[in-house]
Order: structure tokens, then sequence, then C-alpha cells
């Protein structure tokens, strides 16, 4: 453990310097050997350590949009190879290969801060053994030894035995019972924000492995937090605990201003959103902006939520433009210029024409038909009527002449009949 400690000097020695600055700062408001400089010495890194993890949790959130992207090409490989389950694998693979994703993007911030945890770790580790470490000399670490939060000792232990525990000045029973009540908040703060995450910010339409992944974690980490937790000292439960809470609220507010295209978070979002822009008749701020622009930039690709929004804005007497704003309809402010009804009423409900029958259609054709051959008949002209009578009539003539002419005589000039004898 030394060895490993003294390869990872260059992140004990700093975490151990930031914990005494801030132990400077409370030791003056609370006195130097109080849980209270140290817990909040504690607390303190934490919140810094994760404001320097925004970034990452930024690109976390792009990276995690981006497989939401993915969704429906993610449903196609799925369909077309369902009973081929290792093609459909590299497949999968190949698509993220392609467009640059990683569905383990969302362990990163974890990741990212498992080099802190270790150190501040093996630090109240050093502490808790009576061992000097980085900045913190004999006075600090004595000063930390005497320290408790709630009754327990900033070092001690659930699986600590009477003997060790009454050397650090406090009872067995009130370590276990802190330790114990401390690791049940950490892994239920876990649960819920993973539950959170998969019940209200995740497209449950598609089924991926991505969703798969994030299902086992909702219900392993706990545990992993559970079965380590005891063997982690009060100071290291206060970090994690710490970490989880500032997880699970940075969870809840992305779910609430920028929720997952597709999820329930999303619709309770555009509902809220839509009630606001009716009300004041535009958006505010750059996120409500954002987030329509990109509803409009999607067009057909659009989902159930995201057209239900467009629809009432339309219905409304509001149109969405394509840099997120959103003004009255040219339909909607003709109509009120020239009636002065609100905008909202400005735009009747177009009613769809009633289907007709075959036969209904077919007797409206044969009548339309005889209508257009009336219309001609009585556009002639007077005068020309006559003469096309006459037309007629001679045509007629003609070809009853021509009718006889078929019926079994001869052409050309006839011999008369001969009188009959008597």
């Amino acid at each position: 453990m030394d060895t490993i400690a003294s390869f990872f000097s260059f992140i004990t020695t700093p975490v151990s310097w930031v914990i005494v600055q801030f132990h400077t700062v409370y030791g003056a408001l609370f006195g130097d050997d109080t849980g209270w400089a140290w817990g909040l010495s504690i607390v303190s890194l934490v919140i810094l350590i994760r404001i320097c993890l925004i970034p990452l949790f930024v690109k976390q959130i792009k990276a995690t949009r981006a497989m939401q992207t993915l969704q429906p090409e993610m449903k196609k490989i799925q369909e077309r190879y369902k009973n081929d389950k290792q093609r459909q694998s590299e497949e999968m693979m190949k698509l993220y290969k392609e467009t640059g994703t990683n569905p383990l993007s969302s362990c990163l911030p974890i990741l990212a801060q498992s080099p802190f945890f270790f150190a501040l770790y093996h630090v109240l580790n050093s502490i808790a053994t009576g061992k000097t470490i980085g900045v913190i000399d004999d006075q600090l670490l004595e000063s930390a030894r005497k320290a408790h939060i709630v009754g327990a000792p900033l070092a001690a232990k659930f699986t600590d035995s009477s003997s060790k525990v009454a050397e650090l000045g406090a009872s067995l029973t009130d370590v276990r019972v802190v330790t114990a009540i401390m690791i049940v908040l950490m892994s239920a703060s876990q649960f819920y924000t993973q539950r959170q995450l998969m019940t209200k910010n995740v497209d449950t339409t598609v089924k991926t492995p991505f969703m798969q992944q994030q299902k086992m974690l909702m219900y392993v980490f706990p545990v992993m937090f559970a079965v380590f937790g005891i063997n982690f000292p009060v100071g290291v439960l206060v970090y994690w605990l710490t970490t989880n809470v500032w997880t699970m609220g940075q969870q809840m507010y992305v779910i609430h201003n920028n929720p997952t295209p597709g999820s329930k978070a999303q619709a309770a979002y555009l509902e809220r959103l839509y009630k606001h822009v009716t009300h004041h008749g535009k958006t505010r701020g750059r996120g409500e902006k954002a987030i329509v622009k990109a509803i409009v930039a999607k067009g057909r690709d659009r989902n159930e939520f995201e057209r239900k929004f467009i629809n009432g804005l339309n219905k409304a007497g509001l149109a969405a433009q394509t840099d997120g704003t959103v003004v009255k309809s040219e339909t909607a402010v003709a109509a009120q210029a020239e009636d002065g009804t609100p905008t909202s009423a400005a735009a009747p409900k177009r009613q769809q024409p009633k289907r007709q029958t075959k036969a209904q259609r077919q007797s409206g054709a044969t009548k339309a038909a005889g209508e257009t051959t009336s219309l001609s008949k009585s556009d002639e002209p007077e005068d020309a009527k006559p003469a096309a009578s006459a037309k007629k009539g001679t045509q007629k003539s003609g070809g009853g002449t021509r009718s006889k002419a078929q019926s079994g005589q001869r052409k050309g000039p006839q011999r008369p009949k001969s009188p009959s004898k008597k």
C-alpha cells in the first residue's frame, strides 16, 4: 500500500494541502479539533472536485444525446438481426465506431473521480493509523484524530474493534450507528439517481445495450457501496455521501431543464414550455431557445411530444422559428387585423369533407356530365340555331336516302316499274 501511495503522491499531496487550507478557514470558525472543521473541509473538497469536473459532465451529456440520435439506427439493426445476437453486437459496435460515440461515456465522471477518491482514502487511512502524509504534520494529525462527526471519529470504521474505537475517544455503538446510517444514505442516493435517469430521462421506445447497461448499474453500484462501505473510514463516507448528493442534484437539474428527447421528462418539459410560451407569446433564455431551435430543425423526424408541442403552438396562432424564437403566425395576424378577434380564435379548425359512397360519386359524375352538355347547348348563339337545324335536317334526309340505298337497291337511276297486268 505504501508503494502504491508513493506512486500516487502527486495526487495525495495536493489533496492533503487542499484539506489543510479548508481546515484553516473552518477551524477559525468552529475550532481546530472539532468535527465541523474537518467534516466541512472534506465536503468543500468534494464540491471543488465536482466543479472541476463540470466540463467532463457536459461532455457526458453531449455523448448521451449522441447516443439518443442513434436510436432509430439501433432499432433497425435489432430488427434486421434479431435472430443473430453476435451479428447484432458486431453491427452495433460498427455503428458506434462510425459515429464516434461511446456507450460507456456515462462512467467517465466516476472514472475521473477515482484518483481523488484513492488519494482521500489514503489520507484518511493514514490519519486513522497515525501516520503523517503530504502536508499533514503531527500537530494536524492529532487534531484530525480527535475530531468527531456526530459522535463518530473521522478515522473510525464500521469493522473496527471496540478497543480501537475507545482509543479514538468514542463508543463502538456510536460508530456503527453513524456509519450504518451513512452507508444506507449513500446507497439510497446512488440508487435514486440511477433510477431517476432510467425512468424519466431515457427514451424507452427503443431497447439498446446502453439501456441494459444503465439498468444493471442501477442495482450494482448501491450493492457495491453497501459492501465496501463497511471498510471505509467515516471521512471517506462523508466524501461519498456528499458526491452522491451532488450527482443527484445535478441530474435533477439536467432532467428538469434539458431532458432527453423522447423521454417522459421531455413530455413534462414541453408541456411547461407550451404553457409559458402561449402565456407570454415568446421564449425566454438561451436554454428554451436552444430546445425550440432543435425541435424546428428536426422537421419530420420529430417525436410524438415534439409534434404535439409544434401543433399546439400552431393552434394558438404562434409559429416556432429556426432561431428558436416564437412569433405570431401570418394567418393569425391577418385574421386579428380584420375582425379584432384574439389570436387563439383567429385560426379556426379546418373540417375534413365527408367521404362519399361509390353510388354517390357515380351519380355526381353523371349529373356533372349532364350539366356540361346543357351548358354547351345553352352557350350557342341564337342565330346559329336555325342553320344548325337546317343542316341537321339535310343530313337527316340524306341519311334516309342512303339508308334506303343500302337496303337492297342498286345505286344510280332506277327504271320505272312496269304496269301490272290486270
